[in-house]
């Protein structure tokens, strides 16, 4: 449990001389940056190999995993710069919109040369000039400094701005009470954050029981002849899923028919997650593609389905359903399943996003880096299938009330989460600032 901060005062306050600042301790100084940092800029050249990746993320500065890499890297390191243990990380371009503009590396490595890493004076505590700092970035508070049309923070403006410090011992006091109090948060929210992954594969164990076994848990059980499948009630069939749904391949638009507004087309990005996703990376062509390309019509009622991701990320196969009564047009590698006659597309949903045929999916691309299904590749997997549609309609029905009770409950857990980030937040706010003396 995160236990409430008694609050206790400082003897005697002045006005700081800022106005979201407002009063501070009578007893702390106001230094510009010029007398508390260092700048540092050391390039690794063809030294490169000798040295960790770094990455400044929400979640403080990390070494990055270059046996598994994510995202883009550059051919040659040879400008990156270096970091020492105890550096600061500071990110002064675009500084309204990235998440986190500021970190305090615990590793030797190196960095992008586009940050700006810094050296603190031996006269001054790092774990107090990171909570004061972390504290503006969490309100963009150093605004005021910004330039130009990406929001750059200039050297020397930087180096005037004034840090509000306490005595060395105090700040030393502050920044190790901080360290207890919000390990303490961190160490909640991380709970709470188990908690939401075991209810999310509680959902999963469900819903899977429900479209292997169904829901009643008396029901003779018979040999489904496929291994990864197992026993399945005695009535049920064992189908390929194209004896259930037909399916269309996306066509290749042409980047040149691209434009501002119009139909949207949908592309891998737009079915992210199993969520229609409209806000990733929208792409637009004129309306007459819905009569010229009627093949590639996307209406309510039909299934879409990732072909193309990366292998050992699993972020292929993604599959949702149109539930909105607009129109769209199918870009290549995302395929388009329509249920046949008598067949509910709602139920074939489960399919395609249970564990069972996620598992075969998964074993079917070859390749390196790219993981790429052909349409025969999606509809050749078996599956366990109930002929009676009424008990298809029980099965949908009861998997609904399982979503819906999890999800619930996933947003209570989440709810839960953000409250403690508000307070870890408050919580840095009150004491860098002087507000509560923990000392």
């Amino acid at each position: 449990m995160v236990q409430t901060i008694k609050i206790q005062k400082y003897p005697a306050y002045k006005h700081s001389g800022v106005e979201w600042l407002g009063e501070i301790p009578k007893h702390w100084e106001s230094l510009s940056n010029k007398f508390i940092f260092n700048l540092k800029k050391n390039l690794v050249g063809k030294r490169s190999s000798e040295y960790v990746l770094l990455s400044l993320t929400l979640n403080g500065v990390i070494k990055r995993d270059m046996e598994n890499p994510r995202g883009k890297f550059p051919a040659e390191f040879d400008t990156y710069q270096e970091v020492k243990k105890g550096d600061f990380i500071f990110c002064l371009f675009d500084v309204e919109e990235t998440p986190r503009t500021v970190g305090l590396s615990e590793f030797n490595g190196m960095i992008t040369g586009a940050y700006t890493v810094m050296q603190p004076n031996e006269k001054f505590d790092r774990g107090f000039l990171y909570y004061f700092y972390l504290n503006l970035d969490m309100d963009k508070r150093m605004k005021p400094l910004y330039t130009g049309l990406r929001n750059t923070i200039s050297k020397d403006n930087f180096f005037s701005f004034k840090t509000f410090v306490p005595p060395l011992l105090e700040q030393t006091a502050i920044a190790e009470f901080l360290d207890r109090k919000t390990a303490l948060i961190d160490q909640a929210v991380g709970i709470k954050e188990k908690q939401i992954e075991l209810l999310k594969e509680r959902r999963q164990i469900l819903i899977h029981r429900a479209v292997t076994r169904g829901i009643n848990p008396n029901v003779k059980l018979k040999e489904s002849g496929v291994e990864w499948i197992g026993e399945i009630p005695d009535h049920w069939e064992v189908k390929r899923l194209k004896h259930l749904v037909n399916i269309q391949g996306g066509f290749a638009f042409d980047s040149s028919h691209f434009q501002d507004e119009g139909i949207q087309i949908i592309k891998i990005a737009n079915t992210y997650m199993n969520e229609l996703c409209l806000d990733r990376q929208p792409t637009f062509v004129d309306p007459k593609f819905l009569i010229s390309h009627k093949e590639w019509v996307v209406s309510i009622g039909d299934i879409l389905m990732s072909l193309t991701g990366t292998l050992g990320k699993k972020d292929y196969g993604f599959a949702i359903l149109i539930e909105i009564n607009d129109r769209f047009l199918l870009n290549q590698r995302v395929a388009k399943i329509t249920t046949k006659k008598g067949i509910e597309p709602d139920y074939i949903l489960q399919i395609l996003q249970s564990e069972m045929y996620l598992n075969q999916l998964y074993m079917l691309p070859a390749g390196t880096k790219q993981a790429n299904l052909s349409n025969d590749n999606v509809i050749n997997i078996k599956v366990a299938f109930p002929p009676n549609n009424k008990e298809r309609d029980i099965i949908l029905s009861r998997i609904n009330i399982i979503r819906t009770k999890i999800s619930t409950a996933i947003s209570l857990k989440e709810q839960e989460i953000e409250k403690l980030k508000e307070y870890k937040a408050s919580l840095i706010n009150e004491v860098v600032t002087g507000k509560i003396n923990v000392c």
